[in-house]
Parts: structure tokens; sequence; C-alpha cells
């Protein structure tokens, strides 16, 4: 595994390498057809690196909370549209997420635009990216738009329990705040059903239920 990572990190060099040792071996006299295999390396290196990318680097310094590499790495990829479809959803979401720990919504806000007019490979990730955008949403202040957003992560599959209990709760305040108290319970229970265990969450819920009880529907 290690030895792979090391080759996706100095892959377009080591393709650079392999087109200059064909075209050398061409000037002293070999035959293309034998040196073709160092060609069709220098190629897919090329490729992959251009198209693929090093996404999979990410993983360890992302699990380690080492931000600074995982913008380093990203900062690698020189042009992102070139990207496989699903990869460059991926680096827009990444690069989203990254926006939004720094506090710089706007940024954030347009990188995740991108990956969800892109698509997912996996409806957990664009369920996980629209309900982020539903948040911003809501922080603005553009209660519609967020609702919009919310509804669609719900439809699209939401991967964690606590992340789906936000997204009834994040429902539930829209609708009390139009005034729909029925709707706003049978979100709420239905956030208490997801068994939220974070803080942060079961925070909400006990701020959320000292009043809903009270309002009418």
């Amino acid at each position: 595994m290690r030895f792979y990572n090391i080759i996706i990190k100095y892959r377009f060099w080591l393709s650079i390498l392999a087109v200059v040792l064909g075209v050398t071996l061409n000037v002293t006299g070999t035959g293309f057809w034998p040196i073709f295999p160092i060609y069709f390396i220098g190629l897919i290196g090329f490729a992959s690196h251009f198209f693929i990318g090093p996404m999979r680097l990410i993983q360890e310094p992302m699990e380690a909370g080492n931000i600074e590499e995982v913008e380093r790495i990203l900062a690698t990829i020189w042009f992102p549209n070139l990207l496989y479809k699903p990869v460059r959803s991926t680096y827009y979401t990444i690069k989203g997420n990254i926006a939004m720990m720094q506090q710089d919504f706007d940024t954030a806000e347009k990188h995740l635009k991108k990956s969800s007019s892109l698509g997912s490979a996996m409806p957990e990730a664009e369920g996980a990216n629209k309900l982020q955008l539903g948040m911003m949403c809501m922080q603005k202040g553009d209660l519609k738009q967020g609702e919009a957003y919310i509804r669609a992560a719900i439809r699209a599959g939401i991967p964690d329990k606590e992340s789906e209990a936000v997204a009834y709760l994040s429902m539930c305040q829209i609708f009390m705040n139009k005034r729909e108290f029925r709707a706003a319970k049978d979100f709420f229970r239905r956030a208490k059903a997801c068994k939220p265990t974070t803080k942060q969450v079961l925070d909400q819920v006990k701020e959320i239920e000292k009043y809903i009880s009270r309002v009418p529907g």
C-alpha cells in the first residue's frame, strides 16, 4: 500500500522519465516497437494523473486531521475539470468541507454546489453534500432554499444517524417557523428515532423539546 501511494505521488514525474527514456532509446537507434511498453507506461501515468488525480493520498491525512497536508495534495491537481466526473465531485466536496472548517461559507457553498451538480457515485455522499448546502442556506436565513436542499438530502440518503437527526431537526425548525406544527412534530419524532448520541445534537433535541410539546398540532 505504501509503495502504491509513492507511485501515485510521483507518477507525473515518473511518466516524464518514461517518455524521456523512450525518446532517448529511439534516438540511439532502438526501434519503436521494442520500446512501445515504455511509452505506454508513460501514457497511462499521464492519463491517471490528470483524469484520476492523487485523491487516494488524501485518506490518511484526512483521518489524522492533517488539513494542511490535504490542501497540499489538492493543490497538485492543476486542472480539476479534467478529473473523471465522480472524482471531480469528490474533489469539490472536500474543498467545500475544508472551506466550511475555515468558516469561509461563500467558498464552501460554491464548491459544494459544483459537487452537487456533478452528482456522486454514492447516493449517501450526495445526501451529505445537499445537507451541508441546506444548513448553509439556513444560516443565511434562506429557509425556502434550505428546505429544498434538506429534502433532497433525505431523499438521496444520509450516511449516518447523527446527520440524519440533524436533517430532521432542521426540517422541524423550518416547519415551526412556517407554523405548520403537525409537520414540525413529525420531523421531531423522526429526529429522536435516529437516537443521536453526540452532545451537540442532543442539546438541540432538548432545546426543541422544551417548547414543541406546548404548540398545537
